[in-house]
């Protein structure tokens, strides 16, 4: 986790010298075995979501977009609470508004995705690398640069 940390405050000095804003992008957490097409997170989907709060607390997040789906909304939320910055619920489907918001971006973003959704929010911010994202990973933690030449620092977090 430390050295996940040291990586990415090395990737915000980066970013911040060159003014360029950058998108952390990350699969909704482990979500609740449910017959429901909504369900919450499961336990260890709230203790992800809760480390993801502790790593970006102090990485400028200034805005913070998750889908219609709780369990978006419920892996943003302890960043929402450290960071004290309201999140966007934009349509898990609208990739083009989302990135529309992400090139509008005066400062750093946490785009709270969904596994199918995430390669194509990559592609259109930018990315040219193939993104795949297994059902059972909520790993991936995508950093990405908007700005002319977008770059792509692709991690995974406990």
């Amino acid at each position: 986790m430390k050295r996940l940390v040291l990586l990415l405050s090395a990737f915000v000095v980066v970013t911040a010298a060159s003014a360029e804003p950058f998108v952390v992008i990350v699969r909704h957490a482990e979500k609740a075995v449910s017959a429901g097409n909504d369900p919450d997170l499961a336990p260890a989907g709230r203790e992800r979501a809760d480390a993801l709060a502790r790593m970006l607390k102090d990485f400028g997040v200034t805005t913070i977009f998750a889908s219609e789906f709780k369990r978006t909304q419920e892996t943003a939320a302890p960043t929402v609470k450290s960071t004290g910055v309201a999140p966007t619920v934009v349509p898990a489907k609208d990739i083009a508004a989302l990135v529309s918001k992400l090139h509008q971006l005066k400062g750093n973003a946490l785009v709270v995705a969904h596994g199918d959704t995430i390669p194509n929010i990559a592609r259109a911010l930018g990315i040219d690398m193939p993104i795949q994202i297994p059902d059972d990973d909520y790993t991936e933690l995508l950093v990405v640069t908007v700005g002319d030449k977008p770059q792509l620092l692709r991690l995974h977090f406990p």
